[in-house]
C-alpha cells in the first residue's frame, strides 16, 4: 500500500459532524462520542499550528422536512428532527473546540461532498489531501472518504479518531474493523491520530528548518 505524503500546504482536516445529536443524548449518538471530543480537538489544534485548513461539517436538514429524502424514510431519528437545522441537537457540541479561522460546512447528506461546495473550497486552496475524523465511522465519515477517493483526493482516515454506534448485531469495534479494512484497501491510509499528529509535527519542523 502506498503511504501518502504529508505536505502541509496541500492538506486540510475534515472533522465530520461532531454535533450534539451524534455525540450524546439521542438515538443517533455514539456511545463513546463524548470521549472522542478531546481526541479530535488535539488533532484539530495540531492541524491549525501547522497552518492547515480546519473544516467542521454539520449534517442538517431543512426545518420543513423538504429535503429529507430516503434518509427520512430509513431513519426514524432523522425524521423526528434531531438534525433539523435550528434544533439544539443539530448544533456542534459545545465541547468541540472551534477557533477563529475554522470553517463550518453544512451538508444535507451523509457525504461532505454531496450538495456542498467542499470540493471547490479545497481545490481553491490547493488542497489535494484530507484528514477525516468525527462521527459516524461507517456512515458520514466513510461516505466522505469514499467521495474524496473518487475525486482523487488522498485521504488519511483516523483509525481511533471516529466513533459510531452498534448496529445489525455488530459491535462498534466490529463495525470499525470492517470500515478500516475496506477503506484501507481502496480509499485511504488508515492511521492512528497520534501517528498523524507526529507526522504533521515532523513536516512542520522540516518546513521551518528549510526557511
Amino acid at each position: 500500500m502506498t503511504k501518502y505524503a504529508v505536505d502541509l500546504a496541500r492538506m486540510a482536516l475534515v472533522n465530520v459532524d461532531m454535533q450534539v445529536a451524534f455525540v450524546e443524548g439521542t438515538p443517533l449518538s455514539a456511545p463513546n462520542g463524548v470521549a472522542l471530543l478531546p481526541i479530535v480537538n488535539r488533532l484539530a489544534e495540531a492541524c491549525r499550528r501547522a497552518g492547515m485548513m480546519v473544516i467542521h461539517t454539520r449534517h442538517v436538514t431543512r426545518p420543513d422536512g423538504s429535503n429529507l429524502g430516503t434518509m427520512g424514510e430509513l431513519i426514524d431519528a432523522v425524521r423526528e428532527g434531531y438534525i433539523m437545522d435550528g434544533s439544539e441537537t443539530a448544533k456542534l457540541h459545545p465541547g468541540l473546540d472551534i477557533k477563529e479561522g475554522d470553517i463550518v460546512l453544512d451538508k444535507p447528506r451523509y457525504g461532505a461532498f454531496s450538495g456542498t461546495d467542499l470540493d471547490n473550497l479545497l481545490r481553491a486552496n490547493g488542497v489535494d489531501t484530507i484528514i477525516v475524523s468525527g462521527i459516524c465511522t461507517n456512515i458520514c465519515c466513510e461516505t466522505t472518504t469514499r467521495e474524496a477517493g473518487m475525486r482523487d483526493y488522498h485521504v488519511f482516515f483516523m483509525e481511533d479518531g471516529t466513533e459510531t454506534f452498534p448496529a445489525g448485531g455488530l459491535t462498534v469495534e466490529e463495525i470499525k474493523r470492517a470500515v478500516h479494512t475496506t477503506l484501507g484497501l481502496a480509499f485511504a491510509n488508515v492511521i492512528p491520530v497520534a501517528e498523524m499528529i507526529a507526522r504533521i509535527g515532523r513536516a512542520s519542523r522540516k518546513a521551518t528548518a528549510a526557511e
